[in-house]
């Protein structure tokens, strides 16, 4: 098992390090290649667009064929060649077009690797299984560590550099998914057989409920994300605070999916734990909305670990429980689609409402996290083990 966790770990380091190499200059590298604002704008909005029909399309294409970790090594694979493919892109159709193939490719990487992730955790006989949160948490450290080189490899070797980097990550990625442990065979008799696709997974009752509860609190980071530093800005936050602001929230996601989250889900349960990101982000987000104090922000910053990281692992705990094995690629696609639809809309509404509530328009978010709350506790869905 332990050989088995060490695989996951290169997995999720090389794709969250891959996302973190690109994530910080890829407009800069668009905008140096002849791109205007505008241009810029439809590009990144349509790819998010992508993303949103990839995922759910390429998670079901796994669960049919039982082959989650081909389409997985296929998807990685394809993304770091169109990656690559960009640095040879010689006018903006080229751009756009090559852009475009990436997102889709990059889309189901993440959500398959969960599922993939989740079923390798369980123990089976014999074996002692491991913490889902400690694959996930590598990551996300793998992410800020990837940021944090991305500007050396820019500084040393240009913009062009991080997509290299990225393909290779992503190059050898692909090799490691087909290294990791394959689901085993898929009952597909009886109640559970996963025949009716995705709206057979929608009828699921509980699992509706996980996602709105998801995409309530998940969806109530836009505000934050969008217009959280402007308004530090504004208020005279200095940029190194805010810089140390930002980085306390990632940092404390890193700390509970590695050390405070298993045993926090262990303790309150998925439901509890649901209930308490909910209230969390409730707290944050009227804190948020109330003050732009450095002392308050410093204490609400880490809360970031529970409405984000501390709710991934409670829906990860439920959703192998309560969905059939053959639509686990397709339920990680849609636990993942609706707060990615959701931030996108609520990324829109946040200007309109940042403009005439200034602050306060954080009130909103908080509203949000108030309504899932109640969904989490009142949910009877069963947890894996």
């Amino acid at each position: 098992m332990h050989t088995v966790l060490l695989r996951f770990v290169a997995l999720y380091a090389l794709m969250y390090g891959a996302f973190g190499v690109s994530s910080p200059f890829l407009p800069a590298f668009f905008e140096g290649r002849g791109l205007t604002p505008e241009q810029l704008g439809v590009l990144f909005g349509a790819g998010t667009a992508i993303r949103l029909v990839s995922g759910p399309a390429c998670g079901r294409l796994a669960d049919l064929t039982q082959a989650l970790r081909g389409v997985l090594a296929a998807c990685a694979l394809l993304a770091a060649a169109v990656a690559a493919g960009l640095l040879a892109a010689a006018d903006v159709p080229a751009l756009f077009a090559i852009s475009f193939l990436h997102a889709a490719a990059l889309a189901p990487t993440t959500t398959l690797a969960d599922a993939l992730a989740l079923r390798a955790s369980v123990p089976r006989t014999g074996d002692a299984g491991f913490e889902y949160g400690w694959v996930r948490g590598t990551g996300s450290g793998a992410f800020i560590l990837g940021t944090l080189l991305s500007g050396q490899v820019v500084g040393a070797w240009g913009l062009g550099s991080i997509l290299v980097l990225h393909a290779t990550q992503l190059a050898i990625a692909a090799g490691l998914a087909l290294l990791v442990p394959a689901p085993g065979p898929v009952e597909t008799r009886g109640a559970r057989a996963p025949t009716e696709g995705l709206v057979g997974l929608l009828r699921l009752a509980d699992f509706r409920r996980v996602m709105l509860v998801a995409t309530l609190v998940l969806g109530s980071h836009a505000m934050h994300d969008t217009f959280a530093v402007i308004r530090w800005r504004v208020a005279g936050v200095s940029p190194a605070t805010v810089s140390v602001l930002w980085s306390e929230s990632v940092a404390a996601e890193v700390v509970v999916f590695f050390f405070v989250g298993p045993s926090l889900v262990r303790w309150l349960g998925a439901r509890g734990v649901m209930a308490l990101a909910a209230a969390a982000g409730l707290l944050r987000w009227v804190v948020v909305a109330s003050t732009t104090a450095v002392t308050a922000l410093v204490l609400v910053q880490p809360l970031h670990g529970i409405t984000f990281a501390a709710l991934h692992l409670a829906c990860m705990r439920v959703i192998p429980a309560i969905v059939p094995p053959g639509l686990a690629a397709t339920a990680q696609a849609m636990y993942a689609l609706g707060p990615a639809a959701a931030s996108a809309l609520l990324t829109l509404a946040s200007g309109y409402l940042y403009a005439r509530l200034g602050g306060q328009a954080f009130l909103v978010m908080a509203l949000l996290c108030a309504a899932a709350a109640p969904l989490a506790l009142t949910s009877r869905a069963r947890e894996s083990g």
